[in-house]
């Protein structure tokens, strides 16, 4: 099994696993190079931090954000999908069970006027795993074994895993932007005004100044051939703002025509009711979930009282008791939609198994069910249940969020719930001490693959750490990775997920939307708000 680092907004995963089969080739069917398409100057106001520029050296949000403007892939997908198709590459395939080939476009060339070639490719990745900086994403690379360059135009991925049907996804993934062999440290991460200086750019986007966490510049890149295509408008800033109530008052006086991550639910909310701007949302990767330890939660395994069938109880009757819809809205004023899968809506594969399984059967919460769960397993009397929570994590809200978990638990009468908060860096390390008989965490995906969000909870080394361990649920995450039918794997991945719904060792609960303010002669955010969580600012434009 590789592994690979995972969560990079929130914790740490084992990923992805494969056995290989031959996979159908696949075709580049994008293709830009033409200049940009003109269109008014845009300001972009967001605030994200942008921590390096080099893929090397970052795993967040606002450097991904930039990267994705600036930087080729090798695989992307195109706005309102997840799905890896070649960027700069003109195809991509499995021609052996262990060789993943690149075939790339040619007359490639960075901004600096330096070709593209194979060889950027392989400095791009070896450098990555050579580096392994601890705030980098080299771990996503854990499949590659070395890779060749037999001429100018191809890569050969040599792969230590067979069939691993992850691997296009990780192309497209933080781990995945090409950068100019010319430029870049071959063992170090490279200061961004380097990179800048270097124009070591071949994205859709130059950029033409640069201040970090203050502003950045951007210019239609004419030579970018790409999946994406020319950019819908030439000029782009991007403001960043440390307080998103100076990003809220700016949208609201047109300083800005877009803002972008992060204003709060209740400023949502309020712009919402503004006849100058529009909402924007979108199907988002975050999901939200609470964790059962199997160990010390009620019934648990090393507990005074440990019984298997009353500890699944519990966990069955307090999925039978969350009222999701009320989270979303009283507490994330719809920012949030309420979650009734493992993989989020919008990625192949997802199904909703806790809407059928629990509650009324249609999404709402039902008392009587949880009632009976428990008394059919033998538990008559309120289950004492210690619910932990991350006050500073996840938003000033969590605080919120819980109270009303809380609330609805003990509603029932068949929970006492002991509520307690710990500050994250302690959260972290109390968690998988087996200190948190149930608490709560959140999940940012690696790339969008339903398999991004079974492997990391349900194989029995999770990173969870929460001792779940049912060997027919691993043996069907270890097979789903190699099928290269996508109905057969899509039918296993729900298959999976309709096991895991019975077992309940996480209760999802929560997707959060991507959410974005625009004037109202602003056009295109929407189409970029999908489940990659990708911003492609060449989408925009007014």
């Amino acid at each position: 099994m590789l592994t690979r680092k995972s969560g990079w907004l929130t914790a740490t995963a084992v990923a992805g696993v494969a056995v290989l089969t031959l996979s159908g080739c696949t075709t580049s069917s994008g293709g830009g190079g033409d200049s940009g398409g003109g269109g008014g100057a845009l300001t972009v106001g967001t605030t994200d931090k942008v921590t390096s520029l080099d893929p090397a050296g970052s795993y967040d949000n606002g450097s991904f954000v930039v990267m994705n403007q600036i930087y080729p892939f090798l695989m992307n997908s195109t706005p309102g999908s997840a799905e890896p198709k070649p960027d700069i590459a003109e195809s991509a395939d499995f021609t052996e069970p262990t060789k993943y080939e690149v075939k790339l476009k040619s007359g490639l060339k960075w901004s600096n006027g330096n070709e593209l070639t194979s060889s950027d490719v392989k400095f791009t990745f070896d450098r990555q795993l050579k580096i392994a900086d601890e705030n980098g994403p080299s771990s996503l690379l854990g499949s590659i074994d070395n890779i060749e360059t037999p001429d100018d135009t191809t890569v050969v991925f040599n792969l230590k895993q067979a069939n691993d049907q992850t691997f296009p996804q990780v192309l497209t993934s933080p781990a995945g932007p090409i950068v100019d062999e010319d430029v870049f440290s071959p063992d170090a991460v490279t200061p961004d005004q380097e990179i800048i200086d270097g124009k070591a750019f071949a994205g859709p986007y130059d950029i033409t100044s640069y201040k970090a966490n203050d502003l950045v510049g951007y210019k239609a890149n004419p030579n970018y051939k790409g999946l994406l295509g020319a950019p819908k408008t030439d000029t782009v800033n991007m403001k960043y703002y440390t307080d998103s109530n100076n990003m809220k008052l700016d949208i609201e006086k047109s300083n800005i025509d877009v803002a972008y991550r992060s204003l709060s639910p209740t400023d949502v909310e309020d712009l919402g009711k503004n006849d100058a701007v529009s909402v924007k949302k979108g199907p988002g990767g975050e999901s939200r979930y609470m964790v059962f330890n199997f160990d010390t939660q009620p019934f648990g395994a090393k507990s005074e009282d440990p019984d298997e069938k009353k500890a699944q109880a519990v966990r069955q009757a307090v999925a039978d008791s969350i009222d999701r819809d009320a989270i979303a809205k009283q507490v994330y004023k719809g920012t949030y939609t309420p979650l009734y899968s493992f993989v989020p809506e919008g990625l192949p594969g997802a199904t909703t198994p806790l809407k059928e399984k629990y509650g009324d059967g249609n999404g709402k919460a039902d008392a009587d069910r949880a009632k009976k769960r428990l008394e059919d397993a033998g538990i008559n009397e309120p289950v004492e249940l210690k619910l932990q929570y991350s006050p500073d994590h996840y938003g000033p809200s969590s605080g919120d969020e819980y109270a009303l978990i809380k609330d609805q638990l003990e509603k029932t009468g068949m929970f006492k719930v002991d509520l307690q908060s710990t500050e994250w860096v302690q959260y972290s390390e109390d968690r998988t001490a087996d200190a948190y008989p149930a608490y709560q965490l959140g999940w940012f995906p690696d790339y969008s693959d339903a398999d991004n969000y079974l492997t990391p909870f349900f194989t029995k080394e999770n990173f969870l750490a929460n001792h779940y361990d049912n060997k027919e649920v691993q043996d069907l995450i270890a097979k789903q990775v190699g099928i290269t039918d996508k109905a057969e794997r899509q039918k296993m991945l729900g298959e999976i997920q309709d096991k895991v719904a019975d077992d309940l060792s996480t209760i999802p609960y929560l997707q959060g939307a991507q959410v974005a303010v625009a004037s109202k002669d602003v056009k295109g955010v929407e189409d970029t708000l999908d489940a990659s969580f990708k911003l492609r600012l060449g989408v925009i434009a007014k």
